[in-house]
């Protein structure tokens, strides 16, 4: 069964921190670009940062840019999605997302995992 699982979302305080892991299942990595998204309530799904299957190449949302750092480790089937600095602004649920290109547009994956809540308040 072909599966991705999102875990690490939480309830943090401003300015705290958070890792998110996105694990794959039946299927490897290693060839697709992943793309991490996010949902709040009453709004579009956006693009928050991806990373290229080849040579890591990465792009960040304005929004969180120096704050949040997506990776991926390939021998583990899993990718990340260290988020720092986190803002009220940043409450949403995200999702990660495999896809054959790297870009932050959602039309662009074509397999996504459930998602986890991550939510900012004091």
């Amino acid at each position: 069964q072909l599966q991705l699982v999102e875990s690490g979302g939480g309830l943090v305080q401003p300015g705290g921190s958070l890792r998110l892991s996105c694990a794959a299942s039946g299927f490897t990595l290693d060839v697709y670009a992943i793309g991490w998204f996010r949902q709040a309530p009453g709004k579009e799904r956006e693009g928050v940062a991806c990373i290229s299957s080849s040579d890591g190449s990465a792009y960040y949302a304005d929004s969180v840019k120096g704050r949040f750092t997506i990776s991926r480790d390939n021998k583990k089937n899993t990718a990340y999605l260290e988020m720092n600095s986190l803002k009220p602004e940043d409450t949403a649920v995200y999702y990660c997302a495999i896809g054959d290109s790297l870009s932050l547009g959602t039309r662009f994956y074509k397999f996504w995992g459930q998602g986890t809540q991550v939510t900012v308040s004091s």
